[in-house]
């Protein structure tokens, strides 16, 4: 067994994937705007990623914008027949890198056919409606419009499966109304925990939850305890973080991005890391205590 065997399994778009996978993110330039500082670096990064097991990577058309998507289709493809590629519409980017709301279907259903033309395929696993009412988190307001726009793409067979990103617990019951929502992609780590019941609540209905900035993303994590845990553990702080969330539910998917080889395996090994008991309520803790 590879070490991101143990990090289980779950099923997600009708597909079973190791549930440490990869976010491309990292692969575009700074704030997922332009090109990356290394090109030859952000191929080889995907291609031991999908060689050391992943089988889950979560993407989007406006990382970049278009870049992620390009580098994903230069580096893998053709695809392995077990890769699940998950991305989002929902935004796009301004000249200056801002995140601006694209709700409209003109522009959710021109989204997806950049998608599909730039990581070369003819069906999307899974994609995420990304929820703009709050580019910083997520906020009520009705997502019926941009949702039923969505479910006629996956209608007309471009999109097999459909999820949503920066939701709030209204939102995902009204989306479920709509269509079948086979994941939810919010802020959550060890110090951002507001999605505590929702997870136990989607876990209980199958559904998976992709936490985004598992690692704190643009503001990375820096606790003491987790510090403390690591160094007791002869492990980082960040392998000690995705072990914790792996161990949090059985239907938390992991995506964590990077661009280095370095952090990748750093990453990918934390599947096998194991927390004793006192660790993980010392663990448990640190959303308190950061609060």
């Amino acid at each position: 067994m590879s070490t991101i065997d143990q990090s289980g399994t779950f099923i997600l778009g009708g597909h079973s994937v190791k549930r440490l996978g990869y976010g491309a993110m990292q692969l575009a330039g700074p704030g997922a705007f332009g090109p990356p500082k290394d090109h030859g670096a952000a191929l080889a990064v995907l291609r031991e990623a999908v060689a050391s097991g992943v089988n889950h990577i979560d993407t989007s058309d406006f990382y970049g914008p278009h870049v992620t998507n390009r580098i994903i289709r230069e580096a893998l493809h053709p695809y392995r027949d077990d890769l699940v590629i998950v991305t989002k519409i929902g935004a796009r980017r301004g000249a200056d890198g801002s995140w601006i709301p694209a709700f409209s279907r003109e522009e959710l259903t021109e989204a997806v056919h950049d998608n599909l033309r730039n990581l070369g395929r003819d069906v999307l696993d899974v994609v995420n409606l990304r929820i703009m009412f709050d580019v910083h988190g997520p906020a009520e307001g009705s997502i019926e419009a941009p949702l039923t726009a969505l479910a006629d793409l996956q209608r007309q067979g471009l999109v097999r499966h459909v999820g949503l990103s920066n939701a709030t617990s209204k939102q995902i019951t009204e989306g479920r109304w709509i269509t079948e929502i086979v994941c939810v992609q919010n802020q959550y780590n060890l110090a951002h925990r507001a999605d505590d019941a929702l997870i136990d609540d989607l876990a209980r209905d199958s559904i998976a939850y992709v936490p985004f900035f598992p690692l704190g993303g643009f503001s990375p994590l820096q606790s003491s305890t987790l510090s403390d845990v690591a160094a007791r553990l002869n492990a980082t702080p960040m392998q000690v973080a995705l072990a914790w969330l792996l161990r949090r539910a059985e239907n938390i998917l992991l995506i964590p991005g990077t661009s280095s080889l370095g952090h990748l395996r750093e990453n990918l090994t934390a599947a096998g890391l194991a927390l004793p008991d006192e660790a993980l309520k010392q663990l448990d803790g640190v959303a308190g205590s950061a609060a």
